[in-house]
């Protein structure tokens, strides 16, 4: 019976991977990869030399089941990381499970763990939300879910996007909601940035970033009761604020914006 190991890679540092994946890599009778160059750079390091055929989002459905009966033991690694997590890996496994084939995952590394600890936001609940879509109607959804999370929700994103993300992130849950932003991580230049939205944006702006990083978005309003939203209304509109600019802090406290609109809208006369 064929065996598909799904081996976790590192993110960066290629110290971070594990004795066990090292030994599932060599005695494989072939290593499939989303990114042939990239894993023939981790397996020449450590000095590997089983076959290596490249597998991808769009091999996976044409090539996998034949790689899968020509061999006995079959590792799968992904660009970087656990297979399975925003990758081709899912695919796979499910087309794996229909053959009938014994499929196991190593544990290891994965991007968002370690910057959900690193972000200093709540983590003992968290959700994780992958790459949102780029436009539409899904990517709506997605934001809305965010800005009514109850609580820290982790994504990822390339460089290139990750400031027209914080815009919209800044849209929906407002600008004082707190976040993090993870690059780099487990490499030289690691680096974690927290702060608002706000704050995350203009950082972003001053200092255009590079490969893709890890966002963190702090816990909404956790659950206020109507009673103790009323009151918060009460207060802010005792501070003089009205319209808009009470839409704004609502939004800034973690109330989605939706409802925001519509709580700003009932004090107005």
């Amino acid at each position: 019976m064929t065996r598909l190991t799904l081996v976790p890679t590192p993110i960066g540092n290629l110290k971070d991977i594990t004795l066990r994946a090292l030994d599932v890599l060599e005695q494989a009778d072939v290593v499939a990869a989303e990114d042939t160059r990239r894993t023939r750079t981790l397996l020449a390091h450590y000095g590997i030399r089983t076959p290596l055929v490249r597998l991808d989002a769009h091999t996976v459905a044409t090539r996998a089941a034949g790689i899968l009966e020509r061999n006995g033991s079959v590792a799968f690694v992904t660009d970087s990381g656990t297979p399975g997590i925003s990758d081709p890996g899912a695919d796979l496994v499910r087309l794996a499970l229909h053959h009938d084939v014994e499929i196991e995952v190593l544990p290891g590394a994965t991007a968002f763990v370690p910057a959900l600890v690193l972000s200093g936001l709540p983590v003992a609940r968290f959700h994780f939300e992958g790459f949102l879509p780029r436009k539409g109607g899904g990517r709506r959804r997605r934001l809305e879910r965010i800005a009514s999370s109850e609580v820290s929700v982790a994504l990822y994103e390339a460089a290139p996007r990750v400031e027209i993300t914080l815009q919209d992130l800044i849209e929906y849950c407002g600008p004082e909601r707190a976040g993090s932003l993870s690059r780099e991580l487990s490499k030289r230049f690691e680096a974690t940035l927290r702060g608002s939205l706000s704050e995350l944006h203009s950082a972003v702006r001053s200092h255009p970033l590079k490969g893709e990083l890890v966002l963190v978005v702090g816990p909404g309003r956790g659950g206020a009761s109507p009673v103790d939203l009323a009151e918060l209304v009460r207060q802010l509109a005792a501070e003089g604020l009205a319209g808009r600019e009470l839409r704004e802090a609502l939004e800034a406290r973690g109330v989605p914006r939706n409802e925001a609109y519509e709580l700003a809208l009932g004090t107005e006369v």
